[in-house]
């Protein structure tokens, strides 16, 4: 069945007069905002929104822990890397003062060697 076309105007304000009248008795239709069903949902919604703020806030406490908890990782991993750089420092200093303590044992004696090639170079 083919839909009939209604182009003049009284048909066009006739249409929007009927719309606006049904838009009028739905709103008339709606419940009210001291209806039980009104108050029970909005009631439900209040209670979704705590909830989802105490999972958010719990979240938030959580990720403050957690930077907190590697903040501390990262302080006792830097000391950690600062104490074995500084053993490290410590023990190549000891091995450069080491080398230079048996370099000077060497050059005493190689000077001691050379005293007395020169002293039996003497006693000939």
């Amino acid at each position: 069945m083919k839909k009939q076309v209604r182009t003049t105007f009284t048909d066009r304000r006739e249409d929007a007069m009927e719309a606006k009248k049904k838009l009028l008795e739905k709103l008339k239709a709606a419940p009210k905002a001291d209806d039980p069903e009104v108050i029970a949902r909005r009631l439900e919604r209040e209670a979704v929104a705590k909830a989802r703020a105490e999972r958010q806030a719990e979240r938030a406490r959580l990720k403050a822990e957690e930077q907190e908890r590697k903040a501390a990782q990262d302080a006792a991993d830097a000391e950690a890397a600062y104490a074995a750089e500084h053993a490290e420092r410590l023990a190549r200093e000891a091995e450069d003062k080491a080398r230079a303590e048996r370099a000077v044992a060497d050059m005493a004696a190689m000077k001691e060697k050379r005293d007395k090639r020169y002293a039996a170079r003497k006693a000939r």
